[in-house]
This record gives C-alpha cells, structure tokens and sequence, in this order.
C-alpha cells in the first residue's frame, strides 16, 4: 500500500482527511504538530494531541506526536510580533503552512517511507500542462483555504493530497458522523492559534522587547494632530471601532506610522485604492514575470476578500510586482498577502503587500 503522513489536528476537517485516504486503500499514518502550549499548559486549537489520537485509534491508523514550538516560536511568532511591531499586519497561518507544517510533514514523510503527505484543506492539489503544481480553489467557496496556501513550493505540491477539495463543511460532519467519529460535531477553532482568546495586542505586550513604542498621536492626512493613540499594535488599516478618539463624524485608520509612531485617520472614501505593491512573491503556476510581462487576474487582499480584477506587472525593482486594480479596493494593509488567481481558480502566485500607493 502506498503511505501517507497526515497532519492531524485534532479537529474534523483533518480527522475526515486521514479517514478517506485510509479508506482509498492508503497506509496512513497521523502526526500532530504541537506548535504552541500555552503558559498555564493549555495546548491551541492546531494541535489538540488528545483528540487525535482518539481520532486515529477510531480509524485504526498509526499515530505520532511531534513537538516543533521551536520551529513555530523561529518561523511564526517572532516575525508576527516583528512586523505588528513596524506598523504590518501579518498572516502567521500563511508562514506557518509554509515553513512549518509542510516542512515538518515532509521531514517525517521521509522517516516513515511515505510517499505523500496531506492535510484538511478545503483546496485541490493540480498539476498543469506545463508540469507545474499549484491550487485550485475549493468547489464550495465558503471554505475555500487557497489564500493561506499560496507560499508553498513545488516539491511541497507535488506530494501533497488535499481530500476535503470538493467537499462541503456539512458533508465533511456528515461523513465524520456516519464513520462515528468522536469530532464529528467539534467546533472549528476562529482564532491565530498562538493568540487563544483573540486579543493581538495583549500578547505582543506580553512577549515584546521592553522598548516597544507606547502612546504616539493620531493625526489627519495632512499631519494635524487630532489626539493620542495607545499604541500602534493595538491597530489595523481600516479599523474604526476602539479607535478611543471621538471627532463628531466617522474616521477609521487610513495608515500606521511606525517610524515616527503616528497613525493616519481618514474617512472611509480615503481607504479605497486601486495600486499596490507586492514583494516577497511565490508563484506556483508559472516560474515568475518576466520583464516586460503583464497578467491580468483575480486578486485577493485579505483571507475574506471575494477578490478584485487586476493586472499584475513587474516594476524597475527586483522582485517588486505592482498591482493595478480594475476598481478600488478597500483598505489594502501592509504585511497581508495578496493572492492572484487565473480564470479558473487557481493560484497563479502571490506576495506581501509592501506599500499601497496614493
């Protein structure tokens, strides 16, 4: 039988993952990463070890735990806390899935003689014509997990089984109840695993260096002051609730400031733009553009967006690409990913959002 490492979470997406390959004719075997415990013990969401194991010992399959929160702490948490830090908002799942999770399912694919790896993702894994790998995204979009897959390579694709790709949320708990399982009706986990009860800027305080930038000054755009700020991690571009500031009509954070520990407040028509700079970019379905190039596509900017039209280009600046919209988009934030998709669903590519231009 042809072997396959799953990564087990302890949750029903992955438990109904390893439950199909097994019953496809697979070997499979589970592994939990514990990637975070908690200072009173409490493990997250990601890596619930109790319930997988349960879980695999109902589908009669080989189970390991692994612990890698060094790993998580170098990959995830660190570069998190960093760029909240520099005025960013980052997607830890994104970095984690990439230098993390893949990367410690292929270590151990290779120690069991597996020739796969898979995980609940609600995703399919293709191969193109032009022999490349990328993925497609899930026949019911609700779910749809592509945006937090786009940094994967293509030796991480091209052993990666994705089963939950056509399957709904609902037939995924129908099929975990009718197999008996015991998550069949476990709740799905909403939060960063590593930030359990939601709150970012809490942990950051909690877990920064000492010299973290206090209170700054909220100003307008054209730098007049109009209040204090309590610090920047406390805010994203876009948000308008718990800004502490009242000025008698709507503001919402337009930009954050690091360098001189000032945020930016505007009406909510100043948040609309239709230019943005990528770097750090991973393309799956083809190498890269080439000088000169242009695409136009469906881009994403956050995990929630439905996706915009667009044409991506490369600028005079080495891996730079620019975004050109074909209607503005709201509230575009440094340090989240945009991801572009073909006319088909598939991800051509994507990158961290740099800089939003005027």
């Amino acid at each position: 039988m042809d072997k396959v490492v799953v990564g087990m979470s302890g949750g029903v997406d992955s438990a109904v993952a390893a439950y199909l390959l097994k019953k496809a004719g697979y070997e499979v075997i589970g592994v939990t990463l514990r990637t975070w415990r908690a200072d009173d013990g409490s493990e997250s969401r990601c890596c619930d070890i109790d319930d997988a194991r349960s879980i695999a010992n109902q589908i009669g399959i080989k189970y390991v735990p692994v612990n890698c929160t060094m790993d998580f702490q170098q990959y995830v948490v660190e570069p998190f806390t960093k760029e909240y830090l520099h005025g960013m908002t980052p997607n830890p799942c994104v970095e984690c899935n990439r230098y993390v999770k893949w990367e410690k399912l292929l270590y151990y694919a290779k120690v069991f003689g597996a020739n796969h790896i898979a995980t609940g993702h609600y995703a399919s894994v293709i191969q193109l014509e032009n022999g490349r790998y990328t993925v497609k995204t899930a026949m019911h979009s609700e779910k749809d997990q592509t945006y937090m897959l786009y940094k994967l390579t293509q030796d991480q694709l091209a052993a990666t089984l994705m089963p939950l790709g056509n399957l709904s949320k609902s037939e995924v708990r129908r099929i975990a109840k009718d197999a008996g399982l015991s998550v069949a009706a476990k709740p799905d986990s909403q939060e960063v695993c590593f930030v359990t009860d939601g709150n970012y800027a809490d942990y950051i305080e909690k877990t920064a260096p000492s010299d973290m930038p206090g209170q700054g000054m909220f100003v307008d755009a054209l730098g007049n002051i109009l209040g204090k700020h309590k610090g920047i991690i406390h805010y994203t571009v876009g948000q308008r609730k718990g800004l502490g500031i009242a000025l008698g009509y709507p503001v919402y954070v337009k930009e954050i400031h690091a360098d001189n520990n000032e945020i930016v407040l505007s009406d909510e028509r100043s948040l609309y733009r239709d230019r943005i700079l990528c770097k750090e970019l991973n393309f799956m379905s083809i190498p890269g553009l080439k000088k000169g190039e242009t695409i136009f596509c469906t881009v994403k900017i956050r995990y929630q967006h439905s996706g915009q039209t667009a044409m991506i280009e490369p600028t005079s600046q080495d891996g730079v690409i620019k975004v050109s919209f074909d209607q503005s988009v709201r509230a575009a934030a440094p340090g989240q990913s945009a991801v572009f998709y073909d006319a088909e669903g598939r991800v051509i590519g994507g990158g961290i959002i740099a800089e939003v231009l005027q």
